[in-house]
């Protein structure tokens, strides 16, 4: 299935989306990778030939979304698969009682804008592209894959904004597999538990190995290898639609 598949990755340069990128392009696939222009995207695309570009995207303009989309068409000739990592996260308390100071309006609002309504600009315009597509045998024109995270189920201490966003990812799953159903378009989202990406890399390594002991099974950090694999799974798997799939060896994330 991804072998000449044309697929787009957003929060392509790093972490869950590198792997993605990278699992796609190994298969044979052509791949749009979207990321910000400060990222690494560009390196990495260079590094991976001539089947990945690098695209610069704010996943909140409708401009660098549909000029990415336009680059798959006329670079690659359709989209296939697109696959939503960028995001953005912080950790502050809803009220800080010793500061005296509430979480700033600002900081909850550019998580929900980046996270949801990037996610979903990013969603609603791939749709128009892939229902170009001509249906396979299943009726079926694309695919979307999206990230949410355990934080919409088992939100931390500090994780009001970030939990908020995913978990607002998690609901809107199911509505818009069934608005885009009579195109024959597929959408998933995968919730990761703890990864090895950047952002935990950069804790001390005595706290990444804390982390790693509270997950179940296996108990280590996921690697973004994996969450790659998950994603080629649900774009192989037809009947997979409208679901949303933990990703987290059982972590089940306490206050």
């Amino acid at each position: 299935m991804l072998k000449n598949a044309v697929a787009l990755v957003t929060g392509g340069a790093s972490g869950l989306g590198r792997a993605t990128v990278e699992r796609f392009a190994r298969t044979g696939s052509k791949v749009v990778l979207c990321d910000l222009p400060t990222s690494k995207g560009g390196d990495v695309a260079k590094e991976l030939g001539d089947n990945v570009v690098f695209v610069p995207v704010d996943v909140l303009s409708e401009k660098d979304v549909t000029g990415a989309l336009d680059i798959a068409k006329t670079k690659f000739g359709r989209l296939d698969v697109t696959v939503n990592c960028a995001g953005v996260a912080v950790a502050v308390k809803t009220y800080n009682f010793n500061k005296k100071a509430a979480h700033k309006l600002e900081d909850f609002q550019r998580v929900l804008l980046v996270n949801t309504a990037g996610t979903f600009n990013v969603i609603r315009l791939s749709a128009g592209l892939m229902g170009e597509n001509e249906p396979n045998q299943d009726g079926q024109r694309g695919v979307i894959v999206n990230t949410a995270s355990v934080a919409a189920f088992d939100g931390q201490i500090g994780q009001a904004a970030y939990a908020a966003s995913k978990a607002a990812v998690v609901g809107m799953t199911l509505p818009i597999a069934r608005d885009l159903s009579t195109q024959g378009i597929r959408i998933c989202t995968i919730a990761p538990g703890l990864f090895n990406t950047p952002m935990l890399q950069a804790l001390p390594e005595k706290v990444r190995a804390f982390l790693a002991k509270t997950v179940p099974f296996p108990q280590r950090l996921g690697e973004p290898s994996e969450y790659a694999q998950l994603v080629e799974s649900i774009v192989e798997n037809p009947m997979l639609n409208g679901e949303v799939i933990r990703l987290d060896g059982a972590l089940r994330m306490m206050p």
